[in-house]
Order: C-alpha cells, then sequence, then structure tokens
C-alpha cells in the first residue's frame, strides 16, 4: 500500500466510461435488474424529498450522487436505501437544506415500513425513534455515515453542484418556447435524474435536451399548431434541434448529444408506462411545499391531466428519430484523463481505508497538470 496517493475529481464521464464502470460493479445482476433497482432507489429518494420538503436541487443531486457511488462500489455489497440516504444526507449539505441522520432515518422509515407509520401519531407521519429498537436505529445511522464517508471520497469532497433547471427557462425563452413546452421541459429534466444522464453531460446540455424531448411529444404525431403571439412551434423547435445549425455554436451543445439524451429520456418514459410503479416527473413536476402532507401530494398527482402520448407512440417516435440520426461523436475522457484506469485495480480499493495519505484535487487530472486548477 503506497504512503500517499492522489485523487481527481470528474464531473462527467462519457457513455463508454460508464459504460465499463458499470458493468464492472453490476456483478452477476442483469442490465434490466440494475435498473430495476436504480429506479427504486430514485423512487425512494423521490418519495423521501417529497415527504420532508427538499427542494428539487436537494433530490436531483442525491439521485446524481447515487448513480455516480455505484461506478466505483459493487452493488451487492450495499442496500440500495443505505446509499441513497446517505446520498441525500451529503445533498443536504451541498444545498445547505440540511437535516440531522436520525430525521432522515424517521422519514425513511415511515416509506420504508408503513405499519409503523400508521401506529405512530405524529402528524407529519414519521415514525418516533423512541419507540423503535435503539441499536436498530443506531446501526442504521452508523451505517449511512460510513456510506457517506465514501461518496465524499467519490465525488473528492467537491461540493459543486450545478442544476439544469434554471437554464431550462433561458434555452426555452432564447427558442422562442411556449410557456407550456417549457414547463413540459423542465419535468423532463427532472426525469434526466432518473438515468445516468447528468454524469455525462453538463446542465445546460441537459436543459436543452429537456426542450428538445418536450418539443417532440408535443409535436410527433400531432395535430398542426398555430403558433403563439412571439413564439414558434413545438414542431418548428424539434426540426431545428433535430438537425446541425447555429443553435450548436449558440448554446455550445451538438444533435447527437441530443438524440442520445432524448432515446434515454423515451426508454425512462416507456419503462414507466409499462410499470405503472414508476412515478416519472411528468405525473409530479413540481417541487412540493415543505407542509404538504403525501396525502395531499397524491391528490396534487392525481388531479393532473393524462400524458397525451402512450407508450406505442413513443415506440413509433424513437423508430422515426432512429431513421434520420446522426452518427454519434467520438467523446474523449474530461482532461485527458481516462477515469476507468484511475480508478481501476488497487487504486478502487483505497476507498473508504485509513492507510497513507490521499490527496483529493477538485478536477480531472490532465486539467490539474496544465495548471488550469489546483485542489
Amino acid at each position: 500500500m503506497p504512503t500517499s496517493s492522489t485523487k481527481y475529481h470528474h464531473p462527467y464521464f462519457t457513455p463508454a466510461e460508464v459504460e465499463h464502470l458499470s458493468e464492472k460493479q453490476r456483478g452477476k445482476l442483469s442490465k434490466t435488474q440494475e435498473d430495476k433497482v436504480r429506479q427504486n432507489a430514485c423512487g425512494f429518494l423521490e418519495a423521501l424529498g417529497a415527504r420532508i420538503g427538499f427542494p428539487r436541487r436537494t433530490t436531483a443531486t442525491a439521485q446524481n450522487l447515487y448513480h455516480r457511488f455505484h461506478l466505483f462500489f459493487p452493488r451487492k455489497d450495499f442496500n440500495y436505501f443505505d446509499v441513497a440516504l446517505a446520498s441525500l444526507y451529503v445533498s443536504t449539505k451541498m444545498h445547505d437544506t440540511l437535516k440531522k441522520p436520525r430525521e432522515l432515518l424517521s422519514v425513511s422509515y415511515a416509506i420504508r415500513f408503513p405499519d409503523l407509520a400508521a401506529k405512530s401519531k405524529h402528524p407529519g407521519g414519521e415514525v418516533d425513534l423512541d419507540n423503535m429498537d435503539q441499536q436498530v436505529v443506531e446501526h442504521d445511522r452508523q451505517r449511512l455515515l460510513a456510506v457517506e464517508r465514501l461518496i465524499l471520497e467519490t465525488i473528492c469532497f467537491n461540493f459543486t453542484s450545478r442544476m439544469p433547471f434554471p437554464y431550462v427557462i433561458k434555452v426555452g425563452r432564447a427558442l422562442g418556447a411556449t410557456k407550456k413546452l417549457t414547463k413540459l421541459g423542465w419535468r423532463l429534466a427532472i426525469d434526466c435524474y432518473r438515468t445516468l444522464l447528468p454524469i455525462q453531460y453538463p446542465p445546460h446540455t441537459i436543459a436543452l435536451g429537456g426542450i428538445y424531448v418536450a418539443a417532440l411529444l408535443t409535436s410527433f404525431e400531432q395535430p398542426p399548431q398555430a403558433a403563439e403571439p412571439g413564439c414558434r412551434t413545438s414542431q418548428d423547435i424539434a426540426d431545428s434541434l433535430s438537425d446541425h445549425g447555429v443553435w450548436e455554436d449558440q448554446f455550445h451543445v451538438v444533435v447527437q448529444d441530443l438524440e442520445d439524451i432524448a432515446h434515454t429520456l423515451l426508454d425512462l418514459m416507456i419503462q414507466g408506462m409499462q410499470n405503472s410503479s414508476a412515478n416519472t416527473s411528468p405525473s409530479t413536476p413540481s417541487s412540493p411545499h415543505p407542509h404538504s402532507s403525501s396525502r395531499n401530494i397524491h391528490a396534487h398527482a392525481a388531479q393532473l391531466p393524462p400524458a397525451p402520448y402512450n407508450a406505442d407512440q413513443l415506440i413509433r417516435l424513437k423508430i422515426a428519430m432512429r431513421e434520420h440520426e446522426h452518427t454519434p461523436r467520438v467523446r474523449q475522457p474530461l482532461g485527458n484523463a481516462d477515469p476507468t484506469a484511475v480508478y481501476a485495480g488497487e487504486d478502487s480499493s483505497t476507498f473508504g481505508r485509513n492507510e497513507g495519505t490521499v490527496r483529493f484535487l477538485f478536477a480531472p487530472q490532465g486539467v490539474v497538470e496544465q495548471g488550469l486548477v489546483g485542489d
């Protein structure tokens, strides 16, 4: 074991890197099983964030931290409840919405064990920890803190977190999108955090991808629309973003990335429609009020109009996109340093270990070596 080592923070990974790292940590699980666990964890974080009243940025960052964690740690070694709770705990620190571990555990027990919540007299439906086995509570708290340390190491203690949601509004205005289209783009940007997209693309790309998919959904196999004053139609925006143009320089995004985001989101939505238990954000678009009860949240979701598309239509949209899509671009690792090599072999075994001194840097190796940033 070396006496000292250096770890570099990688804000984004190429799709090839994500596939390589995910396959390594997947173990004996199939891709379908892995995705089911991922969606269960994201749904748990959605429910937990809604019950507590966290802003969207806290829940989304927690989902992103969960995805990143399992690029470097095997799924078989961790219960997704533990990783999700620790991810949310770190996210509350990053966004100054801090809750104590016992508070998170209390709400999480109410979600995981409805029978305990039914017996609780707490008005918010939380479980009274004083009435539980204190050894169990303390054991869960210690596990949360242990996983928190591992998560902090995977992000190299870099608490920077940029969200796509403000960009959605700016991009919508720049494209001349209607408020309705921009709102749907916002919801789809929320859905991106149920996937691995946020660890592959920066927030402005995610934002434009949300607007692009919203334009596709509201124009594909739909009757012609009349343009609102000062706005463009969904069909016009979809056609513009479906091919190369000046918008690529304007938004610093390429069409191939939008196509990748679109296919990933469409796959997620198809899966959600085929599995009614998968609750995606187009049904729950906004962050809940801090004092909203879970009953009010579900009642609000039930009042929302149904989506104007179905699974078969989404599949036809994917086929139509495949017929005209561009050749995928080759992406180089950020900073010319391959994280699959940086975190390979013995290096990954130093996570959570106290042997030797570890220097954490806030940028990829190539960027640091060029002297652009420091630690």
